[in-house]
């Protein structure tokens, strides 16, 4: 960390800070010398970055963007703000998109010199998801009321610790016929440190930056089919996949209880890759990673032998 960092010693809050993203941001910026408020409705979930910090380096607050006066206690102070926040159930347009206005006003209102707001590849006002439609009109809700503020718009992220990568490693583990739900989609994964890179990259130069929508993604497009082939063959296992017709993969969202809802499965449906009518990750400097560079190394506790023996190819 060098003293001369734009970041260093700026307090920047962090609303939606505790989360899979912002724990991953949090990490980022602290490596910066920038101090932390990780403001959310549950911000125990981010302790864990307590050892990363120095003393006074980070602090922690509850808070609930649905409500202006907590979102301004959230942002009162700061140099910089970046909002995370983001759902796929409850009332979404008052979380994520009400949210996303009281938290840049609240940002205006405290003199914050840069904010960053967290979009997705896919949000349009227009679209039959509830997310996309929220996402987008969060972005519009944000410009009128911070016009200095940097859009990001990521794809899926990946890493040991997320939500999706993960939970496909971990059916894929376990059972040797799986469904694969919009098969053709195409997925342009993000890893989640090169986003959050992207992240402080955009918070050190505002006058770079602000202003500006940017769809950041990772290099390289991966159907869903060959996204469940190549983490089977990581973890050496023989696997069945069946294609799921379009039909029957939105009565199986439509079912309570699945680890699917109805918006998720419009958004895997349309792909997850940049429109290409915004600037991308290379604009912050960074060069986004591949997850064939991690992916061997990550399946080695999902395979039948772990660690232990290298009899991994043709396991079941």
């Amino acid at each position: 960390m060098a003293a001369h960092d734009p970041l260093n010693g700026k307090l920047v809050a962090m609303t939606g800070g505790s989360g899979f993203f912002g724990r991953h941001v949090a990490q980022s910026l602290l490596e910066r010398g920038a101090r932390l408020r990780i403001a959310s409705r549950h911000p125990q979930k981010a302790f864990s970055l307590r050892p990363l910090a120095q003393l006074g380096q980070i602090e922690f607050m509850p808070c609930d963007v649905r409500d202006p006066a907590s979102a301004a206690a959230a942002v009162r102070g700061a140099d910089a703000v970046v909002n995370l926040v983001a759902a796929f159930e409850g009332d979404l347009m008052k979380l994520i998109c009400g949210g996303a206005r009281n938290v840049a006003e609240a940002a205006r209102e405290a003199g914050a010199g840069a904010m960053v707001h967290i979009s997705a590849i896919g949000a349009d006002a227009e679209s039959t998801a509830e997310y996309a439609r929220a996402k987008a009109l969060s972005e519009e809700e944000v410009l009128a009321a911070f016009p200095g503020a940097t859009i990001l718009r990521p794809s899926i992220l990946f890493a040991e610790d997320d939500g999706f990568v993960q939970m496909l490693a971990g059916l894929i583990s376990t059972l040797p016929v799986l469904p694969v739900f919009a098969p053709r989609a195409r997925l342009q994964l993000l890893f989640v440190d090169d986003a959050a890179d992207a992240v402080t990259a955009a918070l050190a130069d505002p006058r770079k930056h602000g202003s500006k929508t940017y769809e950041i993604a990772g290099p390289e497009a991966i159907e869903m089919m060959d996204l469940h082939e190549r983490i089977a063959a990581a973890q050496g296992r023989q696997r069945h996949f069946i294609a799921m017709p379009d039909a029957l993969s939105a009565v199986f969202a439509a079912l309570p209880g699945t680890p699917m809802n109805g918006d998720q499965w419009n958004l895997l449906r349309q792909g997850n890759v940049p429109s290409g009518t915004c600037p991308g990750i290379d604009k912050f400097g960074v060069h986004p990673r591949p997850l064939a560079l991690f992916l061997d190394r990550w399946m080695v506790r999902y395979r039948k032998h772990g660690r232990f023996s290298d009899r991994t190819r043709g396991a079941v």
